[in-house]
């Protein structure tokens, strides 16, 4: 937090005045445009080497480009180019003088897809969470997941072989010498002997159809994808995970509990009761957390959490408010481009917009 406060006080003294003399005054929002890029400085996370084409300097300049973008909430590619060209503020804080020096759609659907393949942007928000939250210790992790609703054709179910049908199963004891097979892993259970990269590649990601239940009670569908997180007090997000729609919350949560172990230390983990399961209060444990599980009725009498666990359970607030930020302030409802990495890429920009608004409120 020191490199925060230093930074701020740095566009206060040094970086406003500069701009403020070759642009005029600066509305609120550039401001804090300005000091949400000072923060990311995501410049400082581009790998050195060379890139085919356009030089690095320009990757760099478009990379700044997508956080405005996100930033603005802008639906298209096409309209923050014309934004560009528009608007010689937000030109200037993203690297270009004059307006024909902005790049073209083309160039800059390449460079997305160049940072989509390098994983830049989860590199660069991993690095971010290390440098700025890593130290302190987060008393909770909200997690939850939201429906991404995305505009391309759900994969095709795959047909599995014919395969002979299996015995049924028998009642009660076996009898002396009978040899019974032993039943396949749950995802959950294999999860627990994995490594955290093998439990991202075991996760379905293709584009398909998910459903869920409203706050009334009625079932919706959407076509698309589904972006698990794990927030910290103060609503600073520390994972991101995107999956298919149809995938279920709880076959996330491990995968998610292991990457944010990986970056922060925290003392609760909260989940609402579509995590209720054992492997998941288990491997919770395991880390040396306190599981705050909401217990998933399953048409039995309903369990009250304890008094003081229903306090801590409210913070799980912060989640479901990031989940709203996200889709209604920076991009996640205005997906345009296919692929689940593109539409990760996409969302994790928007993420990166609302770390950096919730560190520089920490500090403000």
């Amino acid at each position: 937090m020191e490199r925060i406060s230093y930074l701020l006080g740095s566009v206060q003294r040094s970086l406003f005045p500069a701009l403020r003399e070759e642009v005029g005054d600066l509305t609120e929002k550039e401001r804090q445009l300005v000091v949400m890029l000072e923060v990311l400085d995501i410049e400082r996370h581009f790998i050195k080497r060379h890139w085919l084409g356009r030089k690095p300097k320009e990757r760099k300049n478009i990379a700044r480009a997508f956080v405005a973008k996100a930033f603005y909430n802008m639906p298209t590619t096409e309209a923050l180019i014309d934004r560009l060209r528009r608007d010689r503020v937000l030109r200037r804080v993203c690297g270009w003088e004059y307006k024909h020096q902005v790049p073209s759609e083309s160039t800059f659907s390449r460079a997305f897809a160049e940072l989509v393949s390098s994983g830049f942007v989860d590199k660069a928000h991993e690095a971010l969470v290390k440098e700025l939250v890593g130290d302190d210790v987060v008393w909770h992790v909200s997690r939850d997941s939201t429906a991404i609703e995305a505009r391309e054709k759900p994969a095709k179910k795959e047909i599995k072989p014919t395969e002979e049908p299996k015995a049924k199963h028998k009642r009660g004891r076996p009898k002396k010498g009978e040899a019974r097979p032993v039943p396949d892993k749950k995802r959950l259970e294999k999860q627990r002997g994995w490594s955290l990269e093998q439990c991202l590649g075991d996760l379905p990601t293709a584009c398909n159809v998910g459903t869920k239940k409203n706050s009334k009670g009625y079932k919706t569908s959407w076509i698309g994808y589904k972006f698990n997180v794990d927030v910290a007090d103060g609503g600073i997000p520390l994972s991101g995970i995107t999956t298919s729609a149809s995938l279920h919350d709880s076959q996330v949560a491990i995968p998610l509990a292991r990457m944010t172990a990986e970056r922060v230390k925290s003392l609760y983990d909260l989940m609402d009761a579509a995590y209720d399961a054992d492997d998941i209060r288990q491997i919770s444990i395991e880390m040396g957390h306190v599981p705050i599980i909401d217990r998933n009725v399953r048409g039995g009498k309903e369990i009250p959490m304890e008094p003081d666990r229903a306090r801590r359970y409210n913070g799980r607030s912060a989640s479901e408010r990031f989940n709203s930020d996200l889709k209604d302030n920076h991009g996640g409802s205005m997906i345009r481009v296919k692929g689940q990495k593109k539409v990760h890429a996409h969302l994790m920009f928007g993420l990166l917009v609302i770390f950096a608004k919730a560190v520089i409120g920490l500090v403000t």
